[in-house]
């Protein structure tokens, strides 16, 4: 597919490099000078600074950047708002290869089921299948992601818009990439196998060239396997990364990735009389040869990041993805004591997507004062193909949308087919976006941050059918934020922020308008948080936080003109988030958090009544995971996972049970080259059911499961 305008990777990178940034990882201010001993897992490929020496890997939870934040040198602790980090050891300590394995993790996060073929969270109460980014880049197609080649995943809650642009209400994902490391040379082989015979093999191995330069390439072999029946697939990734040294102040990055994923598509079981059916946990309520979903992404990005001077550094980046991706379904869409009734459809998109950006940081240290300003420019182009299918099963009668069969633990279907399309679109989406931020430090106890993104939104959609023609709308938007934190003491901050963000009438994927959606104002998210951050050691962060969450400009049916839509839907969320994260005690490290949610619909709209309580919002939620190293060669490990009861959709007819899942985990490393690890999820078998797709697509979870992972490094 062509892009629109025929838009040439020059020109965008010219655009890139018309306004330049490269900010440095933040580091204390007496240790500025000096050259840091860091860890691999310390290094952030968009902010590292030249000065940094390798020295190897240690065990660590903890994560003091928080540049992605603010595209600027700032640590975390200064960061006005909650900021979630799930670094790589601890991702390895879990064994945790794909992002929605590592997010249940994270306090404030539910996952939906993403109807089996793709990444969809919850953030704060808010429905996302878009807002992910890769190194600060929208990554907002749907598939599964990968964690092979990351480096650490990052979740910044609330509103975002001025660093990520639209969306984001409840909060964005981002996935820092790894990167070449050019102090150490290292091949590591990892391969692990578990009780469902699901099993995995994977690459890492690193080459510095030159005396600033180096290579490095991961990659992944994956099947899959659990209890579910006739569930399966495979998985494969490569990702090759060079950075190099173009003199002593100037820097290059390039990277891609190539994923390909296949898997049976599972939408899991219906409900029957406000819960989800019992006894048919192992069922596939679909057809074992229909159901399949495959997906190729490729992802190429370069990166220029130059200093002009120690106050003026700057950078440019220029991605390009192609995304591929076909799945087909029979779903279930009710249940009886005896029955269970299922429909269908296959749908299939292909999306090309060209991003490009560049920045410009000033940084200015006065007499009892500090300044550091952000200027930037981000320019995208969206081309997506979608269609859609339907089913038709051979029924005795003839052929039918929907069947209704007996219930039985291995159901029997008549034979599925796909008809002719029922959908064909394309949509072409460009945006052109430009944004500035000012963070000053008023002597040591006060620092200020405010700044304001205006974006430009132009969608177009064809209905490729004939029925429905072009429709397209424009959107110019402003995204302002601002917060203030204060230290009572140098380890210690106090904040209160407020930000906007909006999100076009289309959905998040923008596939297609209508003629309500293209005229209807985009709907806005209000975001208030006050919080306290306390680092008590160089490997520990505390954070607390409460916060308000408005939702406004949802669709609502027009009560005085039936069939008519007007802007008058509402909801709110408010909520609280405790967390520690790093080392408390010596060989002792923890990521745990809890979070407090309380979120309904406060006027009638489209999708509920006033009063209705938010989608898949567990009240309380409680997530940990820690190790403990007994001696430099034994260790053990476990997590929990606890969350009060949600329901399945805005109906509020279907409850998801709270649940408590424990997890435990043994480390044994004989050498430093060589380590074991056995991870046991569910240690007690619990029966729960984590995520759903409405209230007939509900994800019965994984009973108890072992698995051994080894490595070796050299």
């Amino acid at each position: 597919m062509q892009l629109r305008n025929s838009r040439s990777a020059a020109s965008l990178l010219a655009l890139s490099i018309a306004t330049l940034a490269s900010p440095a990882m933040a580091d204390e201010a007496a240790e500025a000078a000096a050259p840091v001993v860091a860890d691999s897992n310390d290094v952030d490929p968009e902010y590292a600074p030249g000065n940094i020496t390798i020295v190897g890997k240690r065990e660590t939870y903890s994560e003091e950047d928080g540049s992605t934040a603010t595209k600027t040198p700032t640590p975390l602790i200064d960061v006005p708002q909650t900021i979630s980090v799930l670094t790589e050891d601890q991702l390895d300590d879990m064994n945790a290869t794909r992002l929605d394995q590592a997010l249940r993790f994270v306090p404030g996060i539910s996952l939906e089921t993403g109807e089996g073929h793709r990444d969809e969270v919850f953030i704060r109460g808010q429905e996302t299948t878009a807002d992910f980014y890769l190194d600060g880049l929208r990554d907002d197609a749907q598939y599964y992601r990968p964690l092979y080649n990351v480096e650490r995943v990052e979740v910044l809650k609330g509103p975002n818009a001025l660093i990520f642009g639209r969306g984001g209400g409840g909060g964005v994902i981002n996935r820092v990439s790894k990167v070449a490391n050019r102090g150490d040379a290292f091949t590591e082989f990892e391969g692990s196998v578990d009780t469902f015979g699901a099993f995995h093999g994977a690459v890492d191995a690193n080459l510095p060239f030159g005396e600033d330069s180096g290579a490095r390439i991961n990659a992944i072999y994956e099947e899959f396997d659990s209890h579910r029946q006739f569930y399966g697939g495979r998985f494969f990734g490569i990702s090759p990364t060079a950075t190099f040294g173009l003199g002593p102040d100037t820097q290059l990055t390039l990277t891609y990735s190539y994923d390909d994923d296949e898997r049976v598509t599972d939408r899991g079981v219906p409900s029957l009389n406000g819960l989800p059916i019992a006894g048919y946990d192992e069922t596939l309520f679909g057809d074992r040869d229909f159901n399949r979903a495959s997906a190729q992404a490729h992802i190429a990005r370069a990166r220029l990041n130059h200093e002009f001077s120690d106050a003026l550094s700057a950078n440019a980046s220029l991605q390009f993805a192609d995304f591929d991706k076909v799945y087909a379904n029979v779903v279930p869409s009710s249940a009886t004591a005896t029955t269970v009734t299922l429909g269908g459809y296959q749908d299939q998109t292909t999306r090309q997507n060209w991003i490009a950006q560049g920045n410009l940081v000033y940084q200015m240290q006065g007499d009892g004062f500090g300044l550091t300003l952000l200027g930037g420019v981000e320019a995208s182009w969206q081309d997506t193909r979608n269609g859609r299918n339907g089913i038709s099963f051979a029924t005795a009668t003839g052929p039918a949308s929907s069947v209704t069969v007996p219930l039985a633990e291995t159901l029997t279907l008549p034979a599925v087919s796909t008809t002719p399309l029922i959908r064909d679109r394309a949509s072409d989406l460009s945006t052109q976006s430009a944004y500035a931020q000012a963070q000053f430090d008023i002597g040591t106890m006060v620092d200020l941050i405010a700044g304001v993104r205006f974006d430009r939104f132009d969608l177009e959609t064809t209905d490729l059918l004939g029925t429905g023609g072009t429709l397209a709308r424009e959107d110019e938007l402003l995204s302002p934020r601002v917060g203030i934190v204060f230290h009572p003491a140098e380890s210690v901050s106090l904040y209160a922020s407020y930000a906007e963000s909006f999100l076009p009438q289309s959905g998040d994927q923008f596939y297609a308008l209508s003629p309500t959606t293209a005229t209807l104002e985009p709907e806005k998210f209000d975001n208030f948080e006050v919080g306290a951050k306390w680092a008590p050691a160089a490997d520990l962060l505390l954070t607390a936080s409460v916060f308000q969450l408005d939702r406004s400009n949802t669709q609502a049916a027009d009560p005085a003109n039936p069939g008519l839509t007007v802007l008058t839907g509402a909801s709110r969320v408010r909520g609280a988030e405790l967390a520690i994260a790093g080392e408390i005690a010596e060989r002792l490290h923890v990521n745990l958090g809890y979070t407090y949610l309380d979120g309904e619909i406060t006027s009638d709209s489209d999708f509920a009544a006033a009063g209705t309580r938010l989608q898949q919002l567990p009240e309380h939620h409680f997530a940990a995971w820690a190790r403990y190293d007994i001696t430099d060669k034994f260790g053990i490990g476990g997590g929990l996972i606890a969350q009060s009861d949600q329901f399945a959709s805005f109906s509020n007819a279907v409850t998801l049970p709270g649940y408590t899942r424990v997890d435990l985990a043994a480390f044994y490393n004989p050498t430093e080259r060589l380590s074991f690890q056995l991870n046991v999820e569910n240690v007690f078998d619990e029966t729960y059911y984590a995520s759903a797709h409405g209230d007939n697509n509900i994800q019965p979870a994984r009973p108890a499961n072992a698995s051994l992972t080894a490595r070796l490094r050299f």
